[in-house]
């Protein structure tokens, strides 16, 4: 069996976690300006500000272990900004903005799972910024439920 590098394995689970939030900051922020319920937007303006704070916590853990913050790849960032722009162009209600946010909070929380899986030698402490990043998208996919 491979000995695990807990230093390498932080940093990897925080990269990951903190591209994540970033993803998720983008997705809010492109979905948000075609949204015209002031609930929804509330809501997104909510959590968006909640991944904000938490890609500053991250950002601060990696700055501390002397390494650079991790942007989505490009590629899925591409899909992700070209798929939402074409569905909300189509059919840009409260029920599709809401179904849009829900599919990518349970993306990222099955990745973040599996990064979480991925990197078992991850310190505690990246491990509880994992959890608490997929706890956010959790309660967000819940208070999306009213708008699907």
């Amino acid at each position: 069996m491979v000995e695990r590098d807990v230093s390498q394995d932080t940093v990897e689970l925080l990269k990951e976690c903190d591209a994540g939030c970033k993803m998720a900051i983008d997705s809010m922020e492109q979905i948000s300006k075609y949204v015209t319920d002031d609930q929804l937007k509330t809501l997104i303006t909510k959590y968006n500000g909640e991944h904000i704070k938490m890609e500053e916590d991250i950002h601060r853990m990696l700055n501390g272990l002397g390494e650079e913050d991790q942007d989505p790849s490009p590629i899925a960032k591409a899909s992700s900004w070209i798929q939402s722009e074409i569905k909300m162009m189509l059919k840009g209600d409260t029920h599709q903005a809401a179904s849009l946010l829900t599919d990518g909070c349970n993306m990222g929380i099955k990745s973040l799972h599996e990064y979480k899986n991925q990197y078992k030698a991850a310190d505690d402490k990246s491990v509880q910024m994992c959890e608490r990043v997929c706890n956010i998208e959790t309660r967000m996919v819940e208070d999306l439920q009213s708008f699907l």
